[in-house]
């Protein structure tokens, strides 16, 4: 069954929205940079990299179904920021967004009885609850840490080391 043209550009706004991740997340990376915490630009950097895969796979998918992709123009991010908080903060309302719109082509998929669609979505979905679980919990980290140095610098480590990693509750990366 060949994509509805609703479908096919819910499903190039959300590439679109993916780009507008990778770049955002990008931007937060160098802001950490900038102010010489390599632990969190490290792992904001990872996150942006993530965001770009996401991106890859809904261009294939778009591709695999016979659909056109659709390439739009990416504003440009927040650069500066008053604080590690801040950043974090943003970050989540940017996982909110791409949750709302994952959740939305679902159920448009599911209004038009493309179960191709919703399957491939099923992870996004689930990925999603791992990834504001994170954000979440990075949030709580930096408002209990407050303006302590060392707090910074210990959770700047263990962010470096990958650490404060969702929920656990993401599948399996879907194939490529």
């Amino acid at each position: 069954m060949p994509f509805s043209e609703r479908t096919r550009e819910a499903m190039n706004q959300q590439l679109n929205l993916e780009i507008k991740a990778f770049y955002a997340y990008l931007a937060m990376s160098d802001y950490f940079d900038s102010v010489s915490l390599s632990g969190f630009s490290q792992w904001m950097f990872n996150q942006s990299q993530e965001e770009w895969t996401h991106a890859l796979k809904f261009r294939a998918f778009i591709q695999d179904r016979g659909g056109r992709v659709s390439l739009r123009q990416i504003p440009e991010p927040t650069a500066e920021f008053e604080s590690s908080l801040e950043v974090f903060e943003r970050a989540l309302e940017n996982e909110e967004e791409v949750s709302r719109s994952i959740s939305d082509i679902y159920a448009l998929a599911e209004e038009e009885k493309d179960f191709a669609t919703q399957a491939f979505l099923n992870w996004f979905v689930t990925e999603q609850v791992e990834e504001e679980k994170t954000m979440t919990d990075i949030i709580d980290w930096l408002k209990r840490i407050g303006d302590s140095p060392q707090g910074l610098f210990m959770l700047d480590e263990k962010l470096a080391q990958g650490g404060l990693t969702g929920s656990g509750v993401a599948a399996e990366e879907p194939p490529a």
